[in-house]
């Protein structure tokens, strides 16, 4: 017989650094145990900004899955930039094609995409709305 499932979360922490708080107390979990469980998994991934799905069930245990660092997050690194522009039509930065295919192919698992040339098109987009160009990309 399958556990109850008590609650279904979705949060983002620092790859190795998660830490009990209010957003994991709404959980309903054992904090302590999962974040060891989060740090330990991700400590190889160490900078980024990880999101984690967190299936919490009655009996207090959980399960989580990791899932790939936001487009933004990269595409802001590898612009190197702080933060998007506030306005579609001001830019403030630059990636080439060769980044946009790196961040595409990472992000694959993640999307809704049945090819690398579509999962380009879909971070290209991304980029477009924070106001950074991709050179050679139509």
């Amino acid at each position: 017989m399958s556990k109850k499932v008590a609650k279904i979360c979705k949060l983002q922490f620092p790859a190795g650094g998660a830490r009990p708080g209010p957003a994991l107390a709404s959980a309903g979990i054992n904090m302590p145990q999962f974040c060891t469980a989060f740090n330990d998994a991700t400590k190889d991934r160490a900078g980024d900004m990880v999101p984690v799905i967190i299936t919490a069930y009655e009996d207090k245990s959980f399960d989580f899955v990791l899932k790939t660092t936001p487009a933004s997050i990269m595409i802001k690194k590898a612009a190197g930039i702080k933060q998007g522009s506030g306005n579609q039509k001001d830019t403030c930065g630059k990636i080439t094609v060769d980044q946009l295919r790196e961040i595409a192919e990472y992000k694959m698992p993640d999307l809704n995409a049945n090819d690398v040339e579509a999962a380009m098109r879909i971070v290209a987009g991304t980029a477009r709305n924070m106001g950074v160009v991709v050179e050679g990309f139509e």
